[in-house]
């Protein structure tokens, strides 16, 4: 049997993966002669239009990225009721699988790859495109270790049901999603940092921070939950690398770096004091022999004039080797250089130069005036930074600060400081087309609470959300109860599922979970579809009807038998 072709160019061979919603292929672009990705929307996606229109709009969108951390999309298109993305085929494997096959990476590897990321959603977000589902899923490794992010805006379509959809792969998400998108509130740039951040971490631990057996649970872990540093599960841990991680999941996006391009600038400034200085500066003491490594076995030679590492020479020899002269100068001249570079490097490394060190107080709790009083008597300043809601500081009070308390800064520095806009503020989430079943557990991991249900007639499924009170967007206090009013189902229309090709029990099946039935079967030799598949349907897939009406099918029978003339019957 011949494989499928779609748009009369790209041929479909095997299937290489599949996801939550959607399934994907390799295939042939006969038109180009070369192999390519196709990913096929599961068919229980084809009849929501609002999402195959956002799925379409958002596509395109990600088509214009052409970056080399990003997987390239060629095409998006539609054949019938498959709705497809040409894509670029990568050789290698997801960073997930990469992360269960390697455990725990060495933190330079973990620095290298989240600058890749972090390079391709800088791209994106100067094009204003948020990807909204970073994850290591949707992140590919090629063998020569690049790092490429798909599904570009993919995940903003399908964002609104992260949480709350039932499908599998999309729940996974919750694990990596910003406490934002778990409020259902406002999403930027800084939401795919925070996501990044996630990853890094699992990266460098083999774990993701938060997990449970409930995505409710999850998404109100990233709210109020506390992160176990990395340095607590693995050893060897940079403190700079691991306060990088802390700074993109911070709870507040204020707090977090201000681009993808800064959070490059700041993994740079650490690789760079990793390579001069080595490690020693950088993991925690009690594992910076294990960094160092064996010291290199060298034989004394009396002969020549090089340098010996003295305690490989004791251990073998047991006493000094004799050392010239100009070997002792080069050698003194070699150390305090070396010792003069490693200063330069740190102090510039971590801003250590002018004014007296000091560990930054805990202002969290004063008001502004306070903590600029507090602030004279350490001989720093204070800058206000953004109002930000807080569950737990009272408002005009002091949330967060930057740099955090107990951190080493100079005296002179200015320590910017995040003001509570209240207990209660809160923006209240878009509920419009979501399930009443839904609704108790999406509010209550957002901060509200569902008010009073009532049903209204229309066209929309029974039980979906037509509109609220208070509107989405709007800043209320926490804890306020919606108001939502829900369609009745009265004038709901089934939408006609495409049955060509099915077997007719999988036929009256489709049928049945519409709200159609399955009419009258009639039954005709087809060269094309095997015995027992449908090969046409009394109304065309997507067709919207009334609840309850019967569709008629037609049935192969196989395919036509070849003709043979036989004697007639004496009876005849």
């Amino acid at each position: 049997m011949s494989n499928k072709v779609l748009a009369g160019r790209y041929e479909l061979f095997e299937r290489v993966g599949e996801g939550g919603m959607s399934v994907v292929y390799k295939a042939k672009d006969k038109l180009l002669n070369r192999f390519v990705a196709i990913k096929i929307l599961k068919p229980e996606f084809i009849n929501d239009h609002k999402f195959i229109d956002s799925f379409r709009r958002e596509s395109q969108a990600a088509a214009s990225l052409s970056h080399p951390n990003i997987v390239n999309i060629y095409d998006v298109g539609r054949e019938g009721n498959i709705h497809y993305i040409v894509m670029e085929l990568i050789q290698g494997k997801t960073l997930s699988d990469y992360i269960k096959e390697q455990g725990p990476m060495p933190y330079p590897k973990v620095i290298a790859l989240s600058k890749q990321i972090a390079a391709a959603l800088a791209f994106a977000h100067k094009n204003h495109i948020i990807h909204r589902d970073v994850k290591p899923h949707n992140v590919m490794i090629t063998p020569n270790g690049t790092a490429k992010i798909t599904d570009f805006g993919i995940a903003k379509a399908v964002n609104a049901a992260t949480i709350v959809d039932n499908t599998e792969g999309i729940i996974g998400s919750v694990h990596y999603f910003s406490p934002e998108q778990a409020r259902g509130g406002y999403v930027d740039e800084k939401s795919d940092i925070y996501s990044l951040g996630i990853v890094m971490y699992e990266m460098l631990t083999g774990r993701v921070p938060f997990d449970g057996d409930n995505p409710v649970n999850i998404a109100l872990m990233h709210i109020n939950g506390e992160m176990i540093p990395p340095s607590k599960l693995v050893d060897g841990v940079p403190p700079a690398l691991e306060h990088i991680i802390l700074k993109c999941t911070d709870k507040y996006p204020v707090n977090r770096f201000a681009s993808a391009d800064e959070l490059i600038e700041a993994l740079n400034n650490l690789e760079f004091v990793s390579t001069v200085v080595g490690d020693s500066v950088l993991v925690n003491g009690r594992n910076r022999d294990e960094q160092r490594g064996p010291i290199a076995e060298t034989d004394y030679d009396d002969g020549e004039d090089e340098y010996v590492d003295e305690r490989d020479y004791n251990r073998k020899k047991g006493k000094k080797p004799p050392m010239s002269k100009k070997k002792k100068i080069i050698i003194i001249a070699s150390a305090v250089a070396a010792a003069l570079l490693l200063f330069v490097v740190i102090g510039f490394a971590t801003g250590l130069f002018g004014g007296k060190e000091i560990e930054a107080p805990d202002f969290k709790n004063m008001t502004l005036k306070e903590a600029k009083i507090a602030a004279k008597e350490y001989k720093i300043r204070i800058k206000k930074g953004d109002e930000v809601v807080s569950e737990e500081v009272e408002k005009g009070r002091i949330v967060s600060q930057d740099p955090d308390a107990g951190t080493t800064i100079k005296t002179g520095s200015t320590v910017t400081v995040n003001i509570s806009k209240g207990l209660g503020d809160g923006s209240v989430p878009d509920l419009r087309g979501k399930k009443q079943s839904e609704l108790a557990d999406y509010l209550e991991a957002a901060g509200f609470k569902l008010g009073t249900v009532s049903e209204e007639a229309s066209e929309e499924e029974k039980g979906t959300v037509l509109s609220q009170d208070p509107d989405a967007g709007e800043e209320v206090e926490k804890g306020t109860a919606i108001n939502v009013v829900v369609s009745d189902g009265s004038k709901a229309k089934a939408t006609v599922p495409y049955l060509v090709g099915k077997s007719i029990n999988d036929a009256q099946s489709a049928l049945s979970k519409a709200g159609l039935s399955l009419g009258s079967i009639s039954y005709e030799y087809s060269s094309t579809y095997a015995e027992g598949e449908v090969i046409w349907q009394q109304y065309d897939a997507n067709a919207q009807l009334d609840k309850g009406t019967s569709v008629r099918i037609r049935v192969s029978k196989g395919a036509k038998p070849t003709e043979t003339t036989t004697a007639p019957d004496e009876d005849d």
